[in-house]
């Protein structure tokens, strides 16, 4: 069983910051890629950004520039850095692992972006 856990999540104002983390139970070297979802209310659940197991980022248009993924292989965990946050980030940030077994999740954390 795996199990990922995020923090970092809270309440910011527009154009503030935040560093998610989420620390996966196994090494990350066993996924294909790791990443980021977000779920506002009402709507589906989306990509935020991804890595893939040789390091290669993929981001969302909607935070290209804005946000940053990285990992640290020796703390079996996963960051997701935003910068100048917009209410629009607002919603619950999911990490997702995947291997070709499917997909494990976290619980969720929420961000709120207001002013």
């Amino acid at each position: 069983q795996v199990q990922l856990v995020e923090s970092g999540g809270g309440l910011v104002q527009p154009g503030g910051s935040l560093r998610l983390s989420c620390v996966v139970s196994r090494s990350l070297s066993a996924f294909d890629v790791t990443g980021w979802y977000r779920q506002a209310p009402g709507k589906q659940r989306e990509l935020v950004a991804q890595i893939f197991s040789g390091g290669t980022p993929n981001y969302a248009d909607s935070v290209k520039g804005r946000f940053t993924i990285s990992r640290d292989i020796a703390k079996n965990t996963v960051y997701l850095q935003m910068n100048s946050l917009k209410c629009e980030d607002t919603a619950i940030y999911y990490c997702q692992a995947r291997t070709y077994l499917g997909d494990f999740w976290g619980q969720g954390t929420q961000v709120t972006v207001s002013s």
